[in-house]
């Protein structure tokens, strides 16, 4: 059997037995919406005041129209999602000094309210440019998010027919300012991207349109394959890599450049292309894919001594899918058993050890790490997720079976590991299911939304913080491992020497982490964080996991540095 059946995702409210695929048990939404925020809203245009713009003549018109529908859409995704609350008004003051970003010589002041002469004065917005306002506008009510949206397209239609610095960025650029001047007064990770690099991003998420999956090369004045992407329909068709490409459509190869016969390849997804394949010393055979979107290779194996090694590159649409397709051609090889292994007649053989290695994995999609942690766990939860928004609070638990038999896992981390990365580590540590080595990891417990807007720009938004099962926070403490490898050889070397006689000197560091409960005073994490200070992994970490996955004494005392999930409850 080469491929594994994907992994199933299903939002139940209860845990169901399943008799061969780790069942995920989710509930309610994605972290990726896939509808667009478009409200049907007539558009209304606040009136600046009289001032004579520059040149107008000259200017290139403003998009009024498409900018008040981005505003009105992004005031009504940020409002209920946001980790805190805020009104369209703060938003707004926010956003308006991205004006200033743009253009240093335009000045965004917000004026009071006031009494003046037996009249009321209201609170006003007023834009300069010198010396000189060229807008000036009552404030809407706070909450008032068509008010908010019609006052910012006013004001940046405004600054557009003052400045020429504003026209040369574009449209674009304005909308960018604003969103940019937004989220900085928010979290690192909340952020907006224009239609093209929305474009770029969604394409990394979920793979370009019209493509079979295949990497050429030449070899002499032939085409071959170098890679096979296990997510394309080349794989699942069974081409290897080594195959000689003879022709594309009946097209022949011979003298192409491996760039030319990649791009034959390409085309419109769900169209049909005939490729002519040879293997060594065979007639070459004519198969006839199906083009498809096919998402980025996360997943990379290889084998070091007895012991499996996947290396995760990203948490893709498909990661969790890799993962189990890899594991399938594992316990279906004649590999011996791990430490303290038994063979149970007629199960999947149990592989000597894996090796995970999220070295400098920044990260992805939330789902995907919780459907890997579904390959190795038998049940348990995985991470949980709270925020403002009552759609944002999960409980991530997962039911199915270990595809491993409970093989050792030893899972090799740094300071560039992060997001979806720490929740699969933080989870099978967790469990007592692995043992993570390395060094603090970057500490990103933080779940963006997405929003796609009306102009095809997307919102990032930060909305639930991530929660291991023991109950600590992710979001700055990251995932203290239980050997650490950044304080040196002497160090570790001295820890190796300790856990082989059944002792964890990194108990103590361990167990101070998962007794921490948000919120944490920096002060705090600082403290906790210094036991095992954050670092770029090297060679060390691969030659630990190999001791570790070679001593059962050294691999189980690391396991239970991580304290038992009944004396760290959830809550």
């Amino acid at each position: 059997m080469r491929h594994a059946a994907r992994p199933m995702i299903l939002f139940l409210s209860h845990i169901r037995e399943t008799a061969c695929r780790p069942v995920l048990i989710l509930s309610l939404l994605t972290l990726a919406l896939g509808g667009s925020v478009q409200p049907a809203l007539a558009q209304t245009q606040a009136t600046p005041s009289s001032s004579t713009p520059t040149s107008p003549e000259a200017a290139p018109a403003f998009a009024g129209g498409m900018t008040r529908d981005v505003l009105v859409a992004a005031l009504g995704f940020l409002a209920p999602r946001t980790l805190d609350a805020h009104s369209a008004r703060e938003f707004c003051i926010w956003g308006l000094d991205g004006l200033t970003a743009i253009d240093p010589t335009i000045i965004v002041t917000t004026n009071p309210a006031e009494d003046r002469d037996s009249q009321h004065i209201p609170e006003t917005v007023t834009i300069t440019r010198g010396q000189k306002a060229f807008f000036k506008h009552p404030l809407p009510a706070d909450t008032s998010r068509t008010g908010w949206a019609d006052l910012v397209t006013a004001a940046m239609d405004a600054a557009w027919s003052h400045s020429s610095t504003i026209r040369e960025a574009g449209d674009d650029a304005l909308l960018q300012g604003f969103f940019d001047e937004l989220f900085n007064h928010m979290d690192p990770y909340s952020r907006y991207l224009g239609p093209t690099p929305a474009v770029a991003d969604r394409t990394r998420r979920t793979g370009q349109s019209g493509t079979v999956g295949l990497t050429l090369g030449q070899k002499g004045h032939s085409i071959v394959v170098t890679a096979v992407n296990a997510n394309g329909p080349a794989w699942e068709a069974g081409v290897d890599m080594g195959q000689r490409l003879v022709s594309v459509n009946g097209k022949s190869t011979h003298g192409q450049s491996p760039d030319t016969v990649q791009s034959w390849l390409n085309g419109d997804e769900r169209t049909a292309v005939s490729l002519a394949l040879a293997s060594k010393g065979k007639r070459p055979a004519t198969l006839k894919l199906m083009r498809a979107q096919v998402p980025p290779e996360t997943v990379f194996a290889s084998t070091m001594d007895a012991y499996t090694l996947l290396r995760i590159s990203s948490f893709s649409t498909q990661t969790a899918e890799e993962i189990s397709q890899y594991l399938d051609q594992v316990v279906e090889d004649d590999t011996p058993d791990g430490p303290g292994a038994t063979q149970a007649a007629g199960k999947a053989k149990r592989p000597a050890g894996i090796i995970i290695d999220l070295r400098g994995d920044r990260g992805g999609v939330l789902q995907q790490a919780v459907t890997a942690a579904a390959l190795f766990l038998d049940h348990g939860v995985a991470v949980t997720t709270h925020g403002r928004d009552p759609q944002a609070n999960h409980i991530w638990a997962v039911q199915g079976g270990d595809m491993t038999s409970g093989a050792p896992i030893v899972i090799l981390v740094d300071g560039r590991t992060a997001s979806a990365a720490e929740i699969l580590a933080a989870a099978l540590a967790d469990h007592r299911r692995a043992v993570v080595i390395g060094s603090e990891t970057l500490g990103k417990g933080l779940v963006q939304v997405i929003g796609q807007m009306p102009n095809g720009g997307e919102l990032f938004v930060t909305w639930s913080r991530n929660q291991a099962p023991l109950g600590w926070p992710i979001q700055g403490l990251g995932v203290m491992p239980q050997v650490c490898t950044s304080r040196g050889s002497d160090d570790l070397h001295a820890q190796l020497d300790a856990l082989k006689n059944g002792n964890a000197p990194q108990a103590g560091a361990v167990q101070m982490a998962r007794a921490a409960r948000y919120p944490v005073p920096v002060a705090r994490i600082l403290d906790i964080r210094r036991h095992c200070p954050a670092a770029i992994g090297t060679d060390a970490d691969m030659d630990t996991a190999r001791f570790m996955l070679s001593s059962a004494s050294a691999y189980k005392a690391a396991l239970e540095a991580v304290p038992d999930e009944n004396t760290a409850p959830l809550h």
